[in-house]
This record gives structure tokens, C-alpha cells and sequence, in this order.
């Protein structure tokens, strides 16, 4: 009986998270195609073997160790030949970093966990988690600075997500309510980053926006604020890899924007 409850609780977790699951691998890879490649390689282990699904935990926190143990059996210390691009570039720069310190960051500021939660999924102390998360701040925050495109409907928000990333470093380009406004800005100055609203003040897209500007300039790496992030994690079509919900927190608007921009090519960065 306790088996068949585990059972339960095990694939009640992989329906629930798998679209936070996705979230993560994506943004630990900087790629939808390799985020998707973690997240099945981690159901498929645990189809495969059910024991490595960890029932002393939140079946939550098991679904994310899980995936855990997958990336943490990957050497990014040599980026692969077919690794170009800003997945190559990102692949560069992990190697640089302090072994843990975005995991744990990621997990802790976008997907929400506690430290000892956090402690449970990476198997280490949670003095340790609190470290690394402190490294992770500043490791990012040092790597680079960029511009950056606001496409935001709502003043106070828009006045908000401004100041944040100015206090970062960056530049912001202007702030846009309408698909109209927001092509317009992008094309006059080129953005390192774009950080977007999903339904605009005209009722038009930003999704479109965004996929008109990445047509006209291609990799650039974006940052989507919904209310509904599960809505851009159905697997169905190209999603972005960095999402914010709504309401979202100004660390989550840090590390999100610090983590796009990590993976950003260095060739287009004001360093």
C-alpha cells in the first residue's frame, strides 16, 4: 500500500512540476533544446529506476533532485565542438564559475525552495546553500553588463523593472507599452537583453514583438513577465528559457536578469 502511495505521489509530482522542471533546465542551460533534453533524460532515469526518486522528501523537491543528479554527472569544464552561439558562450563562462553557486541561486530565486529544501535536492548542507548563493550574486553580478529593453505596459511596473536593472549596471534602452512602440525602440538601438510582458497596452503581444525583434536580430536573449508561466511551458512550440511570474520579487528580477545576461555573447556586451 505504501508502495502504491509513493507511486502516486511520484507521478502526481511529474505532472505538477514538470512545466518548473522545464523552467529550471532551461535556464541552467541558457537553451530550450537542452533545458527539454535534461528534463527527459530525468524522467526517463526514473522510469528506468524508481528508486532514485527520493520519497523522504517533497515529491517536489525529489523531481528537482532528480534532474540534479543528471546535470551534476555533466562536465562543462570543456565545451563540445557543436557548443557555439550563446549556449557556447554560456558553456565557456560555466566553467568559470564557482561549482553550485547558479544552481543553487536558481533554485532559491526562481523556483522558489527554502535553503533546506534547496539542501535536500543538491545533497549538501544548507550553511553551504546560504555560501553559494551569496557567490552566485557576486560571481554574476561582476560578469557583464548590457542593454536592455523594457517592453511593459503598466507605468509602475515598467518604473520599477527600470530602476532595478539600472541599479545592476545596465542600460536600459526605453520602455515600451505597444508592439509598435517596442519594434521601434529595438530597431533604433539594438538590445543585449529584452525583458517583456506578455499582453501589451494596445492588446497586442509581446511574444510577437519579441519574435519580430529575434527575426531582425537573432540570438538575443529574452526574459518573459506572465502570470501564467506554466502557459509558455507546454513543450508545444519555441518557448524562452527565462521566465518571471507574476508578482514576481525584485531578487527574482535580479537573478533572472543576471542569468540571461550571463548567457549572453560577450561579442555584443559593453564590458
Amino acid at each position: 500500500m505504501a508502495s502504491t502511495s509513493a507511486n502516486q505521489d511520484m507521478t502526481t509530482a511529474i505532472g505538477t512540476y514538470l512545466p518548473y522542471l522545464r523552467r529550471y533546465a532551461r535556464a541552467l542551460t541558457g537553451s530550450q533544446a537542452s533545458g527539454d533534453a535534461y528534463a527527459a533524460a530525468t524522467l526517463e532515469a526514473i522510469l528506468e529506476d524508481r528508486t532514485i526518486f527520493d520519497t523522504e522528501i517533497s515529491p517536489k523537491s525529489a523531481l528537482f533532485k532528480t534532474l540534479h543528479m543528471m546535470w551534476s554527472s555533466t562536465d562543462v569544464s570543456e565545451p563540445g565542438e557543436s557548443a557555439i552561439g550563446i549556449e557556447g558562450a554560456a558553456q565557456r563562462h560555466l566553467a568559470k564559475l564557482t561549482a553550485n553557486t547558479r544552481e543553487a541561486l536558481l533554485l532559491h530565486t526562481i523556483e522558489e525552495f527554502s535553503y533546506p529544501e534547496i539542501a535536500d535536492i543538491m545533497s549538501i548542507e544548507e550553511t553551504e546553500v546560504s555560501h553559494l548563493v551569496d557567490v552566485a550574486h557576486r560571481e554574476l553580478a561582476d560578469s557583464v553588463s548590457g542593454r536592455i529593453l523594457i517592453i511593459e505596459d503598466e507605468a509602475i511596473i515598467a518604473m520599477d523593472l527600470e530602476a532595478l536593472v539600472s541599479d545592476m549596471g545596465h542600460k536600459v534602452t526605453g520602455i515600451a507599452r505597444t508592439h509598435e512602440g517596442a519594434i521601434k525602440l529595438g530597431t533604433a538601438e539594438k538590445p543585449d537583453l529584452i525583458l517583456a510582458d506578455i499582453q501589451l497596452a494596445d492588446n497586442s503581444s509581446g511574444i510577437d514583438a519579441v519574435n519580430e525583434l529575434l527575426g531582425a536580430f537573432g540570438d538575443i536573449p529574452v526574459i518573459f513577465i506572465t502570470a501564467f508561466p506554466e502557459r509558455l511551458l507546454t513543450g508545444d512550440k519555441p518557448e524562452p528559457a527565462f521566465l518571471i511570474a507574476k508578482p514576481y520579487t525584485e531578487e527574482q528580477v535580479r537573478s533572472a536578469v543576471a542569468q540571461a545576461m550571463f548567457f549572453s555573447s560577450t561579442d555584443t556586451l559593453m564590458v
